[in-house]
């Protein structure tokens, strides 16, 4: 066991794995960020610590200054192993990450799903002001639910609580990486967006986006923001969708807020207001969805927030002390 402090915190995402490092008090004192390796599992170790070698490189620290790491991963997770079961958009399965990373640094390695370490995270760092319950919905290449219920985050029998992202909302819809159609993340996620812009403009659409070919949702909300038509239509039907989200969430969990982040979330306003304007029209239709919407039950989280790697951080300093079995 370590007698060091700092904390590494790791959220691996779809495009990059993002690294803090903090001490006990969570203050900054480093970070890094490296491209993720997709379908790559056997070098998913290497990658991670190359980019925890960034992070600690840059701040003059070495690893014997670590005391413990959390990581975040996309997908189910078992928490007392470390063993990331199945991680659709990464391409892993049954990948033991916790104990493969124990194993090189000799510290306590702690594994969670990445938007429900997040959640946590905002929780215990009063981000919003408040112990309140949330959930915290992510959305950028997958999109997922993380709980906060009695000050607790929620995993749910099997650990996947608040996967909403493959609840299907279009049977007619694209079909999904984990083999529906028309899941929620097929039609409103960072790639989904991306892929309708692509669409259309193959259909022949005129669109400012012609130009920027391949497309991402970032150029797609920038195109939005600059009242482009096409751009316009795929932000709203992509707000229409995650506002029946949120309400799912509310209704699910009676949770009293729903916190929005994630990449496609960077997009600020341009992301956000199609979401209250569909949250308003199913206030419109129903009793209960306005009595159960109130005006400020979508939230933004600032920007800045890391989120995720910041849960990371918050799972290793959960870590902290724990004893490190060596093989």
């Amino acid at each position: 066991m370590s007698d060091a402090g700092l904390l590494a915190g790791i959220d691996v995402g779809g495009s990059k794995i993002a690294v803090l490092v903090a001490d006990r008090d969570l203050a900054m004192c480093a970070r890094a960020t490296t491209p993720t390796s997709v379908d790559d599992a056997e070098g998913a170790v290497d990658r991670i610590a190359s980019a925890v070698d960034q992070a600690l490189g840059a701040a003059g620290l070495s690893i014997g200054d670590l005391g413990a790491m959390g990581i975040g991963v996309p997908g189910r997770v078992d928490t007392e192993t470390g063993t990331v079961s199945l991680a659709v958009n990464l391409g892993w399965h049954q990948l033991p990450l916790g104990e493969l990373l124990q194993q090189r640094y000799r510290i306590p390695v702690r594994v969670e799903n990445d938007v429900r370490a997040a959640a946590a995270g905002l929780h215990e760092r009063r981000v919003l002001g408040d112990g309140a319950d949330l959930a915290y919905l992510s959305v950028g290449t997958g999109i997922s639910a993380g709980v906060v219920l009695d000050g607790k985050l929620h995993r749910g029998a099997r650990g996947m609580a608040g996967e909403i992202g493959h609840v299907v909302v279009d049977r007619d819809g694209p079909r999904c990486p984990c083999g529906l159609a028309g899941c929620l993340e097929a039609v409103a996620s960072g790639p989904a967006v991306a892929r309708r812009a692509d669409a259309a403009l193959d259909a022949g659409v005129d669109s400012s986006l012609r130009d920027l070919r391949p497309i991402t949702a970032v150029e797609v909300y920038a195109a939005a923001a600059a009242g482009d038509a096409l751009a316009l239509r795929i932000a709203e039907e992509a707000g229409a969708n995650l506002a029946r989200a949120v309400h799912e969430l509310v209704m699910a969990y009676d949770v009293p807020r729903v916190v929005l982040g994630g990449g496609v979330a960077l997009a600020g306003r341009t992301f956000l207001d199609p979401i209250l304007r569909g949250l308003d029209r199913l206030r419109a239709e129903s009793e209960l969805a306005r009595d159960v919407l109130p005006p400020d039950v979508a939230q933004i989280l600032p920007d800045g927030s890391e989120a995720g790697a910041w849960g990371a951080v918050v799972l290793a300093r959960g870590g902290l002390g724990r004893e490190v079995a060596h093989p």
